[in-house]
């Protein structure tokens, strides 16, 4: 007896306890859902990218005796985006906690295309927690989470699927380099304001073209070109971004958002702001070249404290180095290169002094009660800042207040508290010597000096230049005096900071001013005539009328207090030489 209990004691077991033992039967893997994602809808076909995934899916687990009874796929998901933030996976996700799912199994047609990075490692335990089985093409089976084998293999699958990610960036941004910088090519997305994406003829792919691709270049649009102009003349002229605004918006002039409501869906449409203006201004393609890559895509953490929540993606403006442009023009300029890079050097200027600099703008201020003829023209001698307007006993009088120099300023010496100049009693006689320099009998006496008083100097752009210049110098010289002197340099720091920041500015400036042009006596009369009648418009009712002959005609009125005279100068916006009267 106890020999047949040793040779099979199982079988002696269950025929004491009546048991009858049914050999294992293998049913497969069973039911399971499936999971593919593809990019965009733009690059890649989605029923065409979900069929092959689905199909390798289903080849990989049928002949197991799998039975894919769920499909989860989605469309225009990266796949840097965490699977809590994509669509169907998020889905998929809380299909686990459902006790009444029909599927216990997961399998996926590619793995590069669905985890990326360390994304694995943070949902495969989800899995585990609820029962349901990882099926990996690229593991030949299911996932073992106590196979270190496994574990490893799915790292280095998370590590080449960001490596392939980044190499596509890589190959992708120095192509569209390469086209911008040898071809010019536009690479799409909105028009600049001021230009039109235009059909540029059969797409240079050969590909692309036999499919039907048209390459698309940009044209100008004429009416906000000049628009455009108008910007960079205006701001070339010390009106400051807000006040160019404010100025477009009386005029009626529509915004690059409502002007092109197409492309521009995502703004309000609600006028012309500072940012709008500064954005125009900064932009060289305007210039005719092709620019490309000023901005850049830029991943930053959702939340830092929680890295799996994934990426979010941000735009920022790239180093200068990293900014390609075209080697000749790629499209018609509405600005001149020597424009814009004038434009750049006076903003750079003003940044120069931080606030301070922002601040020697020429800003419109909110709407007064009374009409200032000479707004921002008149000068005082004895500081060279601007007069303000101020109505005094229903008089309208220009000031410059001593209070408001900066302390230990040197024409604090010879400044008196309150210089005033009154409206009513200069503007007359500039009037009058503005009619007479420029009336029509005049007009040969007029050309000749301002022929002859061209002699190729350079225009008052450059004098003011060198003024600034001449300031943050000698600024820097008492600084370094001081300490010198003995005083602690850490308290001179940011001063002797912004003064440098000034000259070097400064410099940059007077090497790149172009130089005065010299007229001919055919051009001068040109200009004139561009001119029109101005005894007309001076003695108007009109102040807008007025002022605008005063702005056109370049009017500088300086003040001298001692002598109770004012030096008037008038430089025709066409050219840089100008006549000169005073009263």
């Amino acid at each position: 007896m106890t020999a047949e209990i040793s040779s099979d004691p199982w079988s002696t077991l269950d025929d004491i306890l009546g048991l009858e033992v049914d050999d294992p039967v293998d049913d497969g893997i069973g039911e399971l859902a499936v999971y593919g994602r593809c990019s965009t809808e733009d690059n890649q076909d989605p029923e065409t990218s979900r069929g092959w995934q689905f199909g390798n899916a289903r080849k990989f687990v049928e002949p197991l005796g799998g039975r894919v009874v769920a499909e989860f796929f989605d469309i225009g998901q990266s796949r840097s985006v965490p699977w809590d933030r994509r669509t169907e996976a998020a889905r998929l996700l809380a299909e686990l906690k459902n006790p009444r799912r029909t599927w216990n199994a997961v399998v996926v047609g590619e793995g590069t295309r669905c985890w990326f990075g360390n994304q694995f490692s943070l949902i495969a335990p989800r899995f585990a927690a609820y029962g349901v089985d990882l099926w990996v093409p690229e593991l030949g089976g299911k996932y073992d989470a106590r196979n270190p084998s496994h574990k490893m293999l799915m790292s280095v699958l998370g590590g080449m699927s960001e490596s392939e990610r980044q190499h596509v960036q890589a190959r992708v941004r120095a192509a569209m380099d390469a086209q911008v910088v040898n071809e010019g090519r536009h690479q799409g997305g909105r028009a600049p304001y001021g230009y039109v994406v235009v059909d540029g003829g059969p797409h240079p792919n050969p590909r692309k073209a036999a499919e039907g691709f048209r390459l698309r270049v940009l044209a100008i649009d004429d009416e906000a070109a000049g628009v455009v102009r108008r910007i960079f003349a205006e701001y070339l002229k010390g009106v400051g971004d807000r006040a160019i605004a404010k100025g477009l918006n009386e005029d009626g002039v529509p915004c690059p958002s409502e002007r092109r409501r197409d492309q521009n869906r995502h703004r309000l449409a609600d006028g012309w702001q500072g940012s709008t203006v500064r954005s125009i201004l900064e932009n060289p393609r305007y210039t005719g070249y092709a620019i490309f890559g000023r901005w850049t895509k830029h991943e930053t953490l959702l939340n830092p404290d929680d890295v799996s929540a994934g990426h979010v993606v941000r735009f920022r403006r790239v180093e200068p180095e990293r900014v390609v442009r075209s080697r000749r023009p790629a499209h018609p300029e509405i600005v001149s290169v020597e424009t814009f890079t004038q434009a750049q050097l006076v903003r750079r200027s003003r940044a120069a002094g931080g606030m301070r600099g922002i601040a020697k703008l020429d800003r419109d201020r909110s709407a007064a009660k009374h009409t200032y003829l000479l707004k921002g023209l008149v000068r005082c001698e004895i500081c060279t800042r601007k007069m303000q307007g101020a109505a005094i006993r229903k008089g309208v009088y220009y000031r410059c207040i001593a209070r408001t120099l900066a302390p230990g300023s040197a024409a604090l010496a010879d400044h008196p508290k309150t210089v005033n100049l009154r409206e009513d009693v200069v503007t007359p006689p500039i009037n009058d010597w503005l009619c007479r320099v420029f009336d029509p009998a005049n007009r040969d006496e007029t050309v000749a000096a301002l022929v002859g008083a061209q002699g190729g100097q350079p225009g008052t752009g450059r004098d003011a230049v060198e003024k600034r210049l001449k300031d943050a110098e000698g600024r820097l010289r008492r600084h370094q005096a001081a300490i010198e002197a003995g005083v602690d340099p850490a308290a001179l720091v940011d001063a002797m900071n912004i003064a440098q920041a000034e000259r070097q500015a400064a410099k940059e400036e007077l090497q790149h001013l172009p130089e005065a042009q010299t007229l001919n006596v055919a051009e001068v009369y040109a200009m004139l005539d561009q001119l029109g009648d101005v005894a007309r418009h001076l003695n108007s009712r009109n102040p807008d009328r007025i002022m605008q002959v005063y702005r056109d005609l370049g009017l500088q009125v300086v003040y001298n207090n001692k002598k109770e005279a004012v030096v008037v100068t008038a430089s025709p916006r066409v050219v840089n030489v100008c006549v000169r009267g005073g009263t």
